[in-house]
């Protein structure tokens, strides 16, 4: 009688790769940079010649550049990734809804900008003019400028500097030195903007960290967002405050 023979079963299928989180890599960080100086050129200098913007439009001028400047840079990551990688800019930039309530990331902006106010005191942060400062002068800039910096300024930066730089840099460094490292860059690009003062990079150093950390623990850039607008927004009010009492 011939041995019965019993069926082999085929071995189960290897698991998929986990997929890498983020997704992108420093590879699309350099493409990404390397793109910043066109997108610059086109904004800050192509764009008034072609306008022939005229010089009393000064701080609306600015704004305008600024805001062309993000909007390039965003669609910049956008094409990166959904050519790449075929996936969705907001989603892919934290841009999702969180459990906390709405009110929570705005006080914790307040929160910060009192902390960042004592810091501030402590290392003596000079009270001096500054680019900013001076645009306020401008009374019919005053409302355009404060719009666009408790707003678009935040959304982009966070999008940016908490969206795209963050998860990449914590894959790398681990959380902490994820928060610290994105924020680098972040405190470095307002140097120019308050007078060349150390201090001041310092102060907005700190912010952006208590930023990040909001960023880490809600995993959502809207989050972020909202916080880093209620900071602005005091920011400002401390601004106006100081210029009434002159």
């Amino acid at each position: 009688m011939a041995p019965e023979f019993l069926p082999v079963e085929p071995p189960p299928p290897p698991p998929p790769p986990a997929q890498r989180v983020p997704f992108w890599g420093y590879g699309d960080v350099l493409v990404f940079a390397g793109m910043m100086l066109p997108c610059m050129i086109f904004s800050f200098v192509v764009l008034p010649w072609a306008a022939r913007l005229k010089p009393e439009q000064h701080t609306w001028q600015l704004i305008l550049e600024q805001l062309v400047f993000y909007a390039l840079l965003i669609a910049i990551l956008a094409a990166i990734f959904r050519l790449q990688y075929g996936r969705p800019l907001w989603h892919s930039l934290g841009w999702v809804s969180f459990r906390l309530a709405p009110a929570w990331p705005l006080i914790g902006g307040v929160l910060t900008a009192f902390a960042v106010a004592m810091v501030a005191t402590l290392i003596k942060v000079p009270i001096q003019e500054n680019p900013l400062t001076k645009m306020l002068h401008d009374p019919s800039a005053v409302i355009p400028l404060t719009i666009f910096g408790v707003t678009i300024a935040p959304l982009f930066e966070e999008l940016f500097f908490r969206g795209f730089l963050q998860p990449l840099f914590a894959r790398t460094l681990g959380v902490a030195g994820g928060i610290v490292a994105a924020n680098i860059p972040f405190a470095l690009l307002h140097y120019w903007e308050y007078g060349k003062s150390w201090r001041h990079v310092v102060v907005i150093a700190l912010a952006g960290i208590a930023f990040g950390c909001m960023r880490y623990f809600t995993g959502s850039t809207r989050a972020s967002t909202l916080m880093h607008a209620s900071y602005n927004g005091l920011f400002f009010y401390a601004l106006f405050s100081t210029k009434a009492h002159r």
